[in-house]
């Protein structure tokens, strides 16, 4: 998956923003102010692209089981996020539907008036 792709699997849904909070390497996806993915733009550039995404704790268990690409969210709350390496053992359509996933988990998480 080349990065142009992963940023129209992350931008698709609506409400998302991205921006550079953290460092001008590290962006950020965020729904409503709530972030629900980040990617390193350097590991992208150095062909060993992984992204950060919110999982449900006891699926991210499951996930991390089954796929040597998924591991506990690097430099995130290890219950609640997962780091997917792109090159790895992970398909685009279970990308895309982790992508999915993150997102609505974040929307899920905000005030009514918000979602």
């Amino acid at each position: 998956m080349d990065f142009d792709l992963f940023l129209q699997l992350v931008t698709a849904h609506p409400d998302v923003e991205e921006g550079f909070p953290f460092d001008q390497d590290t962006m950020v996806f965020k729904v409503k102010g709530k972030m629900f993915a980040l990617t390193s733009l350097s590991d992208w550039e150095e062909g060993k692209p992984s992204v950060n995404l919110k999982c449900d704790p006891s699926r991210a268990i499951v996930l991390r089981e089954q796929y040597q690409a998924i591991i506990p969210g690097y430099h995130m709350n290890k219950k609640h996020w997962n780091t997917v390496f792109i090159q790895g053992d992970v398909s685009s359509n279970l990308l895309k539907e982790l992508i999915a996933h993150s997102y609505q988990l974040v929307r899920k998480s905000l005030p009514k008036k918000l979602q």
